[in-house]
């Protein structure tokens, strides 16, 4: 399913937004927007989809997301029916370049620009960055003028320092976005085609056509341009794909493996606990709720 473009609004007074939604369905459907976007859950838990990431989210949790990668937050359906437990959250929107073209050129942000890049893959926010960057977010929803220009900058540059951060989508998935609209460039139709084709074996002399490469050459030029092989990479897709398979438990493990272009279910698990560091079982099982039903 393409995501949804989502085109965002703010106030004439302002050049960014924080807005506090009290609407579990705002964020439940595939979209992306050009805004940047920072999302703190102040209440409710679920699944979360970031480009090809597929995890669980919870209260406290925080999230950082790049212009154009492709998200939504679904809630369980727990968390609906009882009122303390309704979903609460705080976003920030803004545009990498409302402060101008330049500013993020200038030496001394050097690794904010550093890592809004790196947010177009998602970040995950913990410890004591996410108390930091809360707090800030607070000062942000009542500050006028400058000053919340400088409480956003300060923020980034909080984000920008932290060594600890989780990166959430793959880089091969960026990759297929971020060069979706370069149609001369032979690697956009490479990742187009495994996107389409990864539930079967793809040969080696296949998907080099693709590219108009020779098989040896290719294996040298996929690698130079995402920095991985493209078994790794094609491997990425078919766990991703997993996941959601996984997640929504219509089918059992081993129909899923195949699904997912894996030949057997040995080498399946094999992958998919090398990929994500837990069995397919115990992965699903996270998703569970307590009445033993998917929680999506």
């Amino acid at each position: 399913m393409k995501p949804h473009l989502l085109t965002l609004s703010h106030g004439c007074l302002e050049s960014f937004s924080v807005k506090k939604n009290n609407v579990p369905h705002h964020n439940d459907r595939w979209h992306f927007h050009h805004e940047i976007e920072l999302i703190h859950f102040v209440k409710g838990e679920g699944v979360q989809f970031v480009g090809d990431s597929v995890k669980r989210f919870k209260n406290g949790d925080m999230v950082l997301i790049g212009a154009g990668l492709p998200h939504f937050w679904r809630f369980d359906e727990s968390c609906l029916i009882r009122n303390d437990t309704k979903p609460s959250t705080e976003v920030l929107h803004f545009k990498e370049d409302f402060w101008g073209g330049d500013f993020l050129n200038i030496p001394e942000n050097r690794m904010i620009k550093f890592t809004l890049e790196k947010a177009k893959r998602g970040i995950e926010i913990t410890g004591a960055t996410r108390k930091r960057v809360r707090k800030l977010l607070g000062v942000i929803t009542t500050a006028e003028g400058s000053d919340r220009i400088i409480a956003l900058l300060e923020m980034l540059s909080v984000i920008s320092l932290c060594e600890d951060v989780h990166v959430l989508s793959s880089f091969g998935y960026q990759e297929a976005h971020a060069i979706s609209n370069t149609a001369n460039d032979r690697i956009a139709a490479v990742l187009e085609y495994s996107y389409s084709n990864f539930n079967r074996k793809i040969e080696l002399e296949e998907i080099a056509e693709v590219a108009y490469l020779c098989p040896n050459y290719f294996c040298r030029y996929f690698k130079s341009r995402t920095g991985k092989t493209y078994t790794a990479f094609l491997n990425e897709i078919k766990i991703g794909h997993a996941c959601r398979l996984l997640i929504e438990n219509k089918e059992c493990i081993k129909q899923i493996a195949y699904d997912s272009g894996f030949n057997n279910a040995a080498s399946f698990y094999r992958f998919f606990k090398s990929y994500t560091g837990k069995s397919p079982l115990a992965y699903q099982n996270e998703y569970l709720n307590r009445d033993g039903a998917i929680a999506v």
